[in-house]
């Protein structure tokens, strides 16, 4: 497969068929992961195979309450967890509701799951000062992770990034032992799609490129 196809066909997946994911080929996709930039090239990331049932159940809890709010901020017509507009919905009450998320049910089916973490007292946030949500730190880890995802769906595999166990991080950090001081990146189901997609829906560059400054001429072709 070129570049350009993977590209552009690198869908988040969720239901997979029931043929294992061997160790041979996490390898493979871990080992072309590894060539992504990271600041300083000091390869922050750390990562966990999962494929014990209970870790996989663990680490679904952990995403269960931040997904009930999301759904319900989405539900509200909410940019859901944005940190600039605050929400209408009552959190703790979603939170803390005694609901299981169907939607997660996907962590359960995933042949393994890739957990990623970063360790915070290598990589460089220089908006750690700033009074705004951070996202500096994410470009020494989240380039490695798309490379495992686009490393997946070349070898005709998929995967999908997951962030919402972070709403319990410590119960995630314990459940694969990373230390506080190791950031969950993100958890990476893994395996062999039910389908593959080709079309994906994306908006067209004029949407979201400027010329010279926000809100003048669009890039065009």
């Amino acid at each position: 497969m070129d570049v350009d196809e993977v590209i552009r066909t690198c869908f988040s997946c969720r239901e997979f068929t029931d043929t294992p994911v061997t160790d041979e080929q996490l390898f493979t996709l871990l080992d072309l992961a590894r060539f992504a930039p990271s600041g300083g090239n000091r390869q922050g990331w750390r990562v966990v195979i999962v494929r014990d049932p209970r870790t996989k159940a663990e680490l679904k809890a952990c995403a269960e309450p931040a997904l009930r709010v999301y759904l319900a901020q989405q539900a509200a017509g909410e940019n859901p967890w944005n940190s600039v507009h605050p929400t209408a919905i009552d959190v703790d009450e979603r939170w803390n509701a005694d609901e299981r998320v169907r939607f997660l049910n996907f962590l359960d089916a995933a042949p393994v799951l890739v957990v990623v973490g970063v360790d915070l007292g290598v990589v460089a946030s220089f908006d750690k000062d700033h009074d705004r949500v951070g996202v500096i730190s994410g470009a020494s880890i989240y380039p490695f992770v798309w490379n495992i995802l686009l490393a997946a769906r070349n070898m005709g595999m998929g995967g999908a990034l997951t962030t919402m166990c972070v709403g319990l991080e410590e119960r995630a950090q314990a459940a694969v032992g990373f230390d506080r001081d190791t950031a969950v990146a993100a958890v990476l189901p893994i395996g062999w799609p039910r389908a593959q997609l080709t079309k994906l829906t994306r908006q067209p560059v004029e949407a979201f490129v400027a010329l010279e400054r926000w809100g003048g001429a669009p890039l065009r072709r």
